[in-house]
């Protein structure tokens, strides 16, 4: 039985609320270019063993990551993913789950969540953890909402290495609420610029290590001076794995951690789903974003567990709702909290080694062919500046079949930086990989 709770008067209604005439008037910020005029381009009935061939045809115009060497990263990362990992998420009680509202049905799914976040405390080197937001970068706007409730103030500072998208929802979200926001210049290493732009009204500055550069800092320093201003540092990482390797931020003194978590546990699939961790310091536990598990023990004694906060959620604030964790990232969550069972400590730190070895192999290799490293020290991921405009390059890349990175130009438009090259090193990569990447960049860039 289909749902269909609108009426045409209510949908009348509601246009005529936000004043547009038509549904089409909604899409007006979209390019006529992005738009779809027409029907799809399949036959109007098929027998399935027809319409099977068809999609296959589809999907074999796109050049898959596992069938070529693959350096594509800026955010979203190709790990192995052991296949424990996708048989347990599968079982019908993960699989089928909601969110816990009512938690006493949900000891699983509570228990789960409680492993998660513990985790996620580990990871980050912080006391407290939620249990998931929907990616790092609404992870990273949350963490700027919640220090404009901690601070009482009003502006938020980005740096300038921030990757764009990130800085993109921050903005938007803050946009939305009133906050204002302030973007430093793009920088490849220049993550303490975000001290200069602090004055009595920043809640917070916001930083990101490995940066979209693939820059790694130590913002000790850099957190010991923004609180002393009466301001929270927030760290933002895209790459989770890097915490297998580098120094945690709760060790550098970060008040907030925003991570993307999708580096492990979760594949690439054309940018979603994703997951985001969220941690802080136990003082801001109450202003933390989403939801948060607990262990206790239950009237017989036996051990349990909670939901011990969920004050911002919509099934309790309704319409006043801040948390963006709505219909949760339980599963990618899930997936995640197995990879890093199956991983554990030592198989986290082996894996980000191997990363972090692979890489370097690679960027010694183009500094030898005379390609210009910018990075200066990186993790899994590093940035080259190339003789030649960078989306021109990596698209003569693929015509040879090597997805060689991402230009930084594709995620903003900055003068300076067109030339650009981000390119990321995985345990997925082999040497061959390697070797053909420089060859082929030899070719096509110089």
């Amino acid at each position: 039985m289909r749902y269909l709770p609108l009426s045409n008067g209510d949908r009348a209604a509601m246009l005529e609320k936000i004043g547009v005439d038509s549904i089409d008037a909604l899409f007006v910020d979209v390019p006529e270019s992005a738009r779809r005029t027409g029907t799809v381009d399949l036959p109007a009935f098929a027998g399935e063993l027809e319409v099977e061939a068809q999609l296959n045809a589809f999907a074999a115009r796109n050049v898959s990551p596992a069938k070529v060497p693959f350096f594509v990263g800026a955010g979203a990362y190709r790990h192995h993913i052991p296949a424990t990992v996708d048989h347990i998420i599968q079982r019908s009680e993960f699989l089928t789950s909601y969110t816990p509202y009512q938690p006493e049905i949900a000891q699983g799914t509570l228990q789960v969540l409680f492993e998660f976040q513990s985790q996620v405390a580990r990871l980050t080197g912080m006391p407290v953890a939620n249990a998931s937001l929907y990616d790092g970068s609404t992870a990273a706007a949350e963490g700027v909402l919640m220090a404009t409730r901690v601070t009482k103030r009003n502006k938020a500072v980005l740096s300038g290495g921030l990757h764009p998208h990130y800085r993109e929802t921050v903005e938007t979200l803050a946009h939305a609420v009133g906050i204002e926001t302030e973007a430093c210049a793009v920088a490849v290493d220049n993550e303490a610029d975000v001290l200069q732009h602090i004055d009595a009204n920043t809640a917070c500055v916001v930083v990101q290590t490995p940066n979209v550069f693939g820059t790694a800092t130590d913002v000790t320093e850099i957190a010991k001076a923004a609180q002393a201003a009466g301001a929270l540092l927030i760290v933002v990482i895209t790459e989770a794995m890097s915490l297998g390797l580098l120094k945690s931020p709760g060790e550098m003194g970060a008040d907030v951690v925003a991570v993307e978590g999708q580096s492990i546990g979760v594949p690439l699939s054309y940018g979603g789903p994703y997951v985001g961790l969220f941690a802080a310091k136990e003082k801001y536990l109450r202003q933390l974003p989403g939801r948060l598990c607990g262990e206790t023990v239950d009237a017989d004694g036996e051990r349990g567990f909670v939901l011990t906060l969920s004050t911002r959620e919509q099934h309790i604030r309704r319409d006043k709702a801040t948390s963006n964790i709505c219909t949760n990232s339980g599963l990618c969550a899930l997936a995640f909290s197995i990879h890093m069972s199956l991983l554990g400590q030592t198989g986290l730190k082996r894996v980000a080694k191997i990363n972090y070895a692979k890489a370097h192999a690679l960027k010694d290799q183009l500094a030898t062919a005379g390609f210009d490293i910018v990075t200066p020290r990186f993790f899994n991921e590093f940035t080259v500046k190339l003789a030649k405009p960078a989306i021109a390059v990596v698209e003569a890349l693929a015509a040879k079949n090597v997805l060689g990175g991402v230009p930084f130009a594709r995620l903003q438009n900055a003068p300076g930086f067109e030339n650009h090259l981000i390119v990321a090193v995985t345990e997925t990569v082999s040497d061959a990989d390697i070797a053909t990447l420089v060859a082929t960049l030899k070719e096509v860039a110089q």
